[in-house]
């Protein structure tokens, strides 16, 4: 592994992931485990319209969208898989989750990059 890399791999937790800068402490449940108070960067949510497709009769729905970062190996080394759910705990030391779907992920240098989508009101 190159030097770049590894100094990388050391900066996650300290720079990018740094609860005292960007990164909150937040529960993930994915895949049925939990992980608790992990540090992540949560982009977002925002909202668009919805794209509607011609049979598509449903109003007042949008697509809710945000972007997760955060460590592999604080969510178990598993990479999300698109289409498979994922809950975030709603602030710091929340009881209360939000749903979203995978719908993509990608994970450079032991950062993951997941984006998510939901539908809603």
């Amino acid at each position: 592994m190159s030097k770049f890399k590894e100094q990388v791999r050391r900066d996650i937790h300290k720079v990018f992931l740094n609860t005292s800068e960007f990164a909150e402490e937040r529960t993930v449940r994915y895949d049925g485990e939990t992980y608790e108070d992990i540090p992540i960067v949560l982009e977002g949510p925002v909202e668009k319209e919805r794209e509607q497709l011609k049979d598509d009769h449903v109003q007042g729905l949008h697509l809710v969208t945000a972007t997760l970062y955060c460590a592999k190996e604080d969510l178990g080394g598993k990479l999300p898989k698109q289409g498979k759910t994922i809950e975030i705990a709603t602030r710091e030391g929340g009881k209360f989750f939000k749903k979203y779907f995978i719908a993509a992920s990608a994970c450079n240098m032991g950062m993951l990059h997941v984006e998510l989508e939901e539908l809603d009101e």
